[in-house]
């Protein structure tokens, strides 16, 4: 029998038994989504965190110009929300959607806090998670300030292949703060 592909992610933070996993399995609520569909929007009460199983996410907001601006990406063995209203159990300023058909495991505020209480273990793998999150939104930052806009698309590219690979050109564009005409114009110069 083949490990879960969650079973494996929380076991490379933490060590947990297949009994125990198969308790914490239950938790949680297998969902499927199609490319395009939305599983949060802006307004609604956050109530989940997603942990994407297989697929991509993106989570965006819509400024008062009415542009998507994408704030975050997800993966297999991601985790997606928008973390201040989840805890807070208020409403949203973001959307989540699926970028293409996307299998996740969601769990509700309640029920993360039931498992906490009976898994304390799953506290530092959640601890070791938000974690990696935080430093890596605070690299990103650092980039936004430091580096060239010619500088971020490469660096993106670079360091996080599979997004550049699986994500469209647009929503990329969206996240690093450029025109998709511009990643264009870079992406061509690059190829001359």
């Amino acid at each position: 029998m083949t490990e879960h592909p969650f079973h494996k992610h929380i076991n490379s933070f933490v060590s947990l038994t297949d009994t125990d996993f198969q308790t914490i399995l239950t938790f949680f609520k297998e969902q499927h989504f199609q490319k395009k569909e939305l599983l949060l929007g802006a307004g609604d009460i956050c109530n989940n965190n997603f942990f994407v199983v297989k697929g991509c996410l993106h989570m965006y907001f819509i400024n008062d110009r009415g542009t998507e601006r994408t704030v975050q990406f997800a993966i297999e063995n991601w985790w997606l929300t928008d973390f201040l209203a989840f805890q807070k159990q208020s409403a949203s300023e973001f959307y989540v959607r699926a970028i293409e058909d996307t299998d996740v495991l969601s769990i509700r505020h309640n029920n993360l806090e039931a498992l906490l209480e009976q898994f304390p273990i799953m506290e530092r793998y959640f601890k070791s998670i938000y974690r990696i999150a935080y430093g890596s939104s605070l690299n990103r930052t650092k980039y936004l300030f430091d580096f060239s806009k010619e500088e971020i698309y490469f660096h993106f590219v670079d360091h996080f292949p599979e997004f550049a690979q699986r994500v469209p050109q647009y929503l990329i564009a969206s996240f690093l703060g450029l025109t998709p005409e511009y990643v264009s114009e870079i992406r061509a110069k690059k190829r001359s």
